[in-house]
């Protein structure tokens, strides 16, 4: 099975979506390059809401009894989470973790959230994978952008760290 796979890509965003997703987008627009992008949007949806409904399980059970604490805060600080939020949050580029806290927390339902996630992300990922496919950016430039952003969030988390005297 090559890299280029459509099926390495499903693996991968699958296991993105169900841990902290932060490759989706370097993804998409590396396998753009090699596939139809309505392809690449179609079948990286799909596993990224199975990716994403273990994840919300993983969340419910963080959430849970064992650990009241958690379901407090995300109940005080991120109140809501709709369909229509849902959607909306995985058809652009901004963060969706407080919509996915209220979602565990409120118990929202695991197909209705899959689903919010495959009709968000299928516009969505289509853009990127066009882009992929249109500009064709090369690999090590993608993994040195990816590199930089997760180096610049570590960053962040040790400043706001040092900052609380943690």
């Amino acid at each position: 099975m090559s890299l280029h796979s459509l099926w390495v890509l499903c693996l991968l965003l699958f296991v993105d979506g169900a841990t902290f997703a932060v490759a989706t987008t370097p993804l998409l627009l590396q396998y753009g390059k090699f596939h139809a992008p309505w392809v690449v949007a179609v079948a990286g949806a799909i596993a990224s809401s199975l990716g994403g409904a273990v994840q919300l399980l993983l969340l419910r059970w963080v959430l849970s009894s064992r650990h009241p604490w958690t379901r407090r805060f995300a109940v005080e600080h991120h109140p809501s989470a709709s369909f229509v939020a849902l959607v909306v949050a995985r058809a652009t580029p901004l963060p969706d973790a407080p919509l996915k806290l209220a979602a565990a927390a409120a118990n929202y339902p695991i197909s209705r959230y899959c689903a919010a996630i495959l009709i968000g992300s299928i516009p969505y990922y289509f853009a990127l994978a066009l882009l992929g496919h249109t500009v064709k950016l090369p690999t090590w430039l993608l993994v040195t952008a990816a590199a930089l952003i997760v180096f610049g969030v570590l960053i962040d988390r040790v400043r706001r760290n040092v900052r609380r005297g943690t």
